[in-house]
């Protein structure tokens, strides 16, 4: 597969950017026709200038190795797996957060959605899953959508089922993965559950996980964590996913099971 020039590169950014020239070189204080000789090929920039572009254009740490790497740079950003011994130390701040969170639900998830950690309390929303859905790597939006995972439990389906494509759509305009899209792709092919009745009510506050489960129905929000300032790729790309009782009710009834 031939790999697209760096001038390729930074006119697809600023075409996700919705950025003309004009407004990407007034934000980097250089001049159209010096952005303009970059991205023809003419004018090589410096490392430096390739970072302040990236910077205006909001290109991940991935994305921005593959600028370097086209401009003849080594890249800057390094790629260490969670469970490497220089990830030690990241590793046990996640697991110290997800086992904080009990005896609510709460999972680390990689830029796919490949769930990475979870803790002991993620056990009431995979109960009933299939099997196969949980064998390496498990993907936690394709057991939430999938026939044989949680789709069959969810009350508000057509909500939650929206609300889950509506965020791949959002993370694949600011990433352009092709790994996203081809999930994306998966899980708006799945078959149509009888409780998909479309989009069902939308909350003004916050889109639920109204969930049958096998103690009772339990209500959840959700909120998601990354970290602030990485400099790995992989903890840059990394997010914990809690969930929360969205009444006394659930509320109750995590506690009893706890």
């Amino acid at each position: 597969m031939q790999v697209a020039t760096l001038g390729e590169q930074l006119r697809e950014w600023r075409s996700r950017r919705r950025m003309s020239q004009m407004d990407l070189a007034l934000d980097t204080e250089i001049s159209t026709r010096h952005l303009s000789f970059i991205e023809t090929g003419r004018s090589k920039p410096s490392a430096q200038m390739l970072q302040r572009l990236a910077d205006c254009l909001d290109v991940p740490h991935r994305a921005r190795n593959a600028l370097l790497l086209a401009a003849g740079y080594a890249p800057d950003y390094q790629e260490r797996a969670l469970d490497s011994h220089e990830m030690a130390g990241m590793r046990a701040i996640v697991e110290h957060v997800l086992k904080g969170h009990e005896p609510y639900p709460a999972l680390a998830v990689d830029r796919h959605w490949n769930m990475v950690a979870a803790n002991d309390a993620i056990a009431i929303l995979i109960e009933q899953v299939s099997p196969a859905l949980l064998a390496p790597r498990v993907n936690v939006l394709r057991i939430a959508l999938h026939p044989e995972g949680l789709a069959p439990q969810i009350v508000n389906l057509g909500e939650w089922r929206a609300h889950i494509l509506h965020r791949l759509d959002l993370q694949i305009e600011a990433s352009a993965d092709a790994g996203l899209t081809a999930l994306r792709d998966e899980l708006a092919g799945y078959a149509v559950e009888a409780n998909d009745n479309g989009r069902g009510p939308v909350s003004s506050i916050a889109v639920p996980l109204i969930l049958d489960t096998v103690a009772g129905r339990i209500s959840f929000v959700s909120t998601v964590t990354i970290f602030g300032t990485p400099v790995d790729i992989t903890l840059s790309e990394l997010a914990i996913e809690a969930f929360f009782p969205a009444d006394a009710e659930s509320a109750a009834l995590l506690q009893t099971l706890a």
